[in-house]
Formats: structure tokens, sequence, C-alpha cells
């Protein structure tokens, strides 16, 4: 094979490499997104200091909540598809939409409160200097959330092709 042909296969090959990675990782999150996975989990394992037995005790805390959850979750997916259903039949029913809104939002309720509940029973694993740095960590995240809303809110669209 020439020169050129080998540096051209090369960069072909990393460039696969590269969009495989980017695509798994890319997956991994969705799936763990939409099978509850780490995602309320994730503040208490980047805590430096977990000892195993915490470790096991919070996976087993988020674990046990998934039972709870799942139905809700569904509940959840089922109000979406019945909104969409709704806005592309061609007619538009008010009071269809405000029923769907309504139950939609009560069942987002529920789930609030069980992952306000789970997170406070994986709070209660952490020793007083694991809720400092925790609760240093989630301020620091609530922060971002702030200044990103900010940015985006703040900022004036502009118009195509300017």
């Amino acid at each position: 094979m020439k020169r050129s042909g080998w540096k051209l296969w090369a960069a072909g090959l990393a460039l696969t490499l590269v969009a495989a990675v980017a695509v798994s990782q890319t997956l991994k999150r969705v799936d763990m997104h939409h099978r509850g996975g780490m995602g309320h989990e994730m503040p208490f394992f980047a805590l430096h200091d977990l000892s195993d037995a915490q470790r096991t005790q919070i996976k087993q805390i988020f674990q046990s909540s998934k039972a709870a959850t799942k139905p809700l979750w569904q509940q959840e997916h089922q109000s979406h598809q019945a909104m969409m259903q709704l806005i592309t039949s061609g007619t538009f029913d008010e009071a269809k939409a405000q029923a769907i809104a309504n139950q939609g939002a009560q069942t987002h309720a529920q789930l609030e409160v069980e992952h306000a509940k789970v997170v406070s029973q994986a709070y209660q694993v952490l020793t007083a200097e694991q809720k400092t740095e925790l609760n240093e960590i989630m301020a620091k995240h609530q922060q971002r959330m702030e200044e990103h809303m900010r940015e985006h809110q703040g900022a004036p669209e502009q118009a195509p092709n300017q």
C-alpha cells in the first residue's frame, strides 16, 4: 500500500473508532435515562470517601425504589402519548388536553415525591462530613443549572442567515 493510501486508511479507521465511541456513549446515556439509571444516584457516587458498605446500601435504596417508580414512569409515558395523539388527531379538544395535562402533572408530582423520599433515605446513610460535601456538590450543580437557564432565557434569538 502506498504511503498516502496508508494514511487515508488510518484516518478512516480513527474516524470510525471515534464515531463508534461517541454513539455508544450517547446510547448508554439514553438507556440509563429511560431505565431510571443512575441519574439520581450520581451525586452520591461523586463522594470520594464512601465506604463499600455505604455504596452497597445506597445502591440497594435506589434499586428498591424502581418497583415503586416504574408504574409512574409508564403512566407519565402514557399521558405523553395521549397528548401527542390528541395533537396529531386533527381535532383539538381543550377539555381533553386539560384532563391529560392534569393527569400527567399528578403523576409527575408522585414521581417527585418518590424521588425525594429515596434521596432522603440515601442521604441518611452519609456521615456529617459526607453530607457537607454532597451539599456543596449539589449547590454547585444548582448554580450551573441557574447559569444555564439565564444564558438560554437572556439570549435573544437571531433571525436565520444573520
